[in-house]
């Protein structure tokens, strides 16, 4: 298996409005099969995801919670706002989202952003990936897969690495349960998160600072089977589970 990287560069700063598949489409020639990373925070811009600072107004829970960690109320509430539950909230807010996403202040963004603005998550990750892989259609004719990722960061480590908040075109998960190891044992419990991995592979390209790369392409990766189930659900997560003891 050989399977090349592709930085999409050239696409110009995104705002509100902008047709993002479009400027991917016009900056290099896709190819069937195609797995196109999209930087969720680049997307979010272009959707318009947005909220002004200063026209947020915190709730005394969020004042609380800002000052225990020193953070700014405003930014606390619209965290707060995109939550479904707070896991906790010192010394950062971790929290889970509608969609099923666990992360640190929600994904909300402030980098690579105007001055008094933040970048919420798209709300409806699973349908962004998948609008994006049928424009692109429209737009090339070409069958491609999409992942949205987001930079976290995760526990027992030290640093962020991307992980997929939505994916179109290909299972989350490819199951090996069932199958044969190389001396004929079977596996009975690995499932490998690969949209996950190729997200952190592609966050590598993106760069964190002023690279400027919100969207890679990873070409010649194989299909995989397996099942969409990435997220534990609260019963399951025995992580969550203790934290909030």
């Amino acid at each position: 298996m050989t399977i090349e990287i592709i930085p999409v560069e050239g696409i110009p700063i995104i705002h509100a409005g902008d047709n993002f598949p479009e400027f991917i489409a016009n900056a290099l020639a896709i190819q069937d099969g195609d797995i196109l990373i999209i930087a969720s925070s680049a997307y979010s811009k272009s959707k318009g995801y947005l909220r002004i600072l200063a026209d947020i107004k915190p709730t005394e829970r969020a004042e609380t919670i800002a000052k225990r960690n020193n953070e700014d109320p405003r930014f606390i509430q619209a965290v707060l706002d995109e939550a479904d539950d707070i896991i906790i909230d010192y010394p950062f807010i971790l929290c889970s989202l509608p969609h099923g996403h666990v992360g640190v202040r929600a994904g909300i963004d402030h980098s690579n952003v105007e001055d008094g603005l933040i970048i919420v998550l798209p709300p409806h990750p699973m349908e962004a990936a998948d609008e994006i892989r049928q424009e692109i259609k429209r737009i090339t004719g070409k069958n491609i897969r999409v992942i949205l990722s987001d930079t976290c960061g995760r526990s027992f480590r030290r640093g962020q690495t991307g992980s997929a908040i939505g994916w179109s075109g290909m299972p989350a998960i490819q199951d090996y349960r069932g199958d044969t190891d190389l001396f004929g044992h079977v596996l009975e419990i690995t499932e490998e998160a690969v949209v996950d991995e190729i997200a952190g592979i592609a966050n590598f390209v993106m760069g964190e600072s002023n690279r400027g790369v919100p969207a890679v392409i990873v070409r010649n990766a194989p299909y995989w089977k397996g099942h969409d189930n990435l997220y534990f659900t609260a019963e399951e997560d025995i992580t969550r589970k203790a934290m909030k003891k």
